[in-house]
């Protein structure tokens, strides 16, 4: 029997091609014809796989999720299901690093993930792993709750645009008889990625930080 001319759908292709076409045009471009016609299908044939295009976009999510890094948050393989091997002010560095750089990846979706997990399992699975980390650490449930979203917030934020690209690199722009401590405002598009990154990595440590301080005050 002959092959057939083009690859055969399967779930993975198409969660791929709605990926490509996410990143490439936004969220707003996907649509069931379009990711069928980028696939070179019919429009039914796609829900073979999935029932609705959300069910598209929450597969989507947690392909992107699934590039985060969780092994902080695992306990130490010695079979006594401790506290994790790093400890959680180090653990929630790097997972916050590896999270904003998976979204960063895929702008686009941020403001989907931004709702949270829903029924994801990806994103559950996540959830669960910082959750976990944080009582076995020491803190209250109520506070682990509060740690998890508290960094879902800034992570998502920091992904979801950037403070650098709001700026024109026109220095015109920036009267300083109007704007007289905005001198230098118009290289900030040059540098973007340094500045956002930067500012990121100030707010985290610092957030971290004041984290930090409030465990040692409340486990005297």
């Amino acid at each position: 029997m002959a092959r057939p001319r083009k690859p055969l759908l399967s779930r993975e292709r198409i969660v791929t091609a709605a990926l490509d076409l996410i990143d490439a045009d936004g969220l707003a471009a996907l649509s069931t014809r379009r990711l069928a016609a980028e696939l070179g299908v019919s429009g039914p044939s796609l829900y073979n796989h999935f029932t609705t295009k959300d069910e598209i976009l929450g597969a989507v999510a947690d392909r992107v999720v699934e590039d985060v890094d969780l092994s902080m948050f695992e306990p130490p393989d010695d079979g006594a299901g401790g506290a994790p091997a790093a400890d959680w002010p180090e653990a929630l560095l790097a997972w916050a690093r590896s999270y904003r750089a998976a979204l960063a990846a895929h702008p686009h979706l941020v403001p989907f993930l931004a709702a949270g997990p829903g029924r994801r399992p990806g994103g559950l699975r996540m959830a669960d792993a910082v959750f976990g980390a944080m009582v076995k650490a020491g803190w209250a449930p109520a506070q682990a709750t509060r740690i998890g979203a508290l960094m879902r917030y800034f992570v998502t934020g920091s992904a979801l645009g950037s403070f650098a690209g709001g700026f024109v690199a026109d220095p015109g722009a920036y009267d300083p008889a109007d704007y007289p401590n905005l001198g230098r405002a118009h290289l900030l598009a040059e540098h973007q990625r340094r500045v956002d990154e930067g500012a990121f990595e100030t707010g985290l440590t610092a957030l971290v930080a004041g984290l930090t301080l409030q465990f040692r005050e409340s486990h005297p």
